[in-house]
């Protein structure tokens, strides 16, 4: 995934970290808002509701970014996450929200190890078998909320990113679901993030 950077490591203010989960938490809310508020006024056909579908929309907007810019003050409040925040958005495909999203729902991450990070966050393959039996690998337990934040970045790791783009088709042509072969890459992504945290590292490409 690419040669690093050397930072020195600090940590983060757990106060700090239980504040922007709250916050999460509410924003998270006001994405579900939104998303059924640009449902509703797609179908809306009174005059009067697409008004105040239109000015609910404005309203969760504007609340989105203050959520944002309230989360960013935060961390920039706080050295350690500060640090932990420039080495998370070093890795490509994660976004100042995705790291943002890490930082509170994973605080853990940076003092786990590879195998410990992935199924922390639910992305340790589990087999079923059954005395002769064995069947097919799945994922269980761990955060949801986790997965949730690595699905997009998962997504463009694998449209932008050789490596993780040759894993993906190599699971694909194998057999294995698409779901499968892209859990596969958050699961990269995931101990990426922690190696990284762990010893303090920003992610830089490999020079060609």
């Amino acid at each position: 995934m690419g040669a690093t950077l050397q930072l020195e490591p600090t940590v983060a203010q757990p106060e700090i970290v239980a504040d922007l989960r709250d916050l999460l938490v509410f924003r998270r809310g006001l994405i579900k808002d939104r998303t059924a508020a640009r449902t509703r006024l797609k179908m809306a056909r009174q005059v009067v509701l697409r008004r105040f579908l239109t000015q609910r929309l404005a309203q969760v907007e504007r609340q989105i970014a203050r959520i944002d810019a309230t989360m960013q003050a935060l961390i920039a409040s706080d050295t350690g996450l500060m640090e932990r925040l420039s080495i998370l958005v070093s890795i490509p495909g994660i976004s100042l929200v995705s790291a943002t999203a890490l930082l509170a729902d994973m605080p853990e991450l940076g003092s786990l190890s590879g195998k410990e990070a992935a199924a922390l966050a639910g992305l340790a393959p589990i087999s079923r078998q059954s005395g002769q039996w064995r069947g097919q690998e799945h994922i269980q337990g761990g955060r949801q909320s986790v997965r949730q934040v690595l699905f997009m970045p998962a997504l463009s790791d694998i449209q932008h990113n050789s490596s993780s783009k040759a894993k993906f088709q190599d699971l694909v042509q194998a057999g294995k679901p698409r779901k499968v072969a892209q859990t596969a890459v958050m699961r990269k992504l995931i101990v990426l993030a922690n190696a990284l945290l762990r010893d303090g590292r920003k992610w830089v490409p490999e020079p060609t």
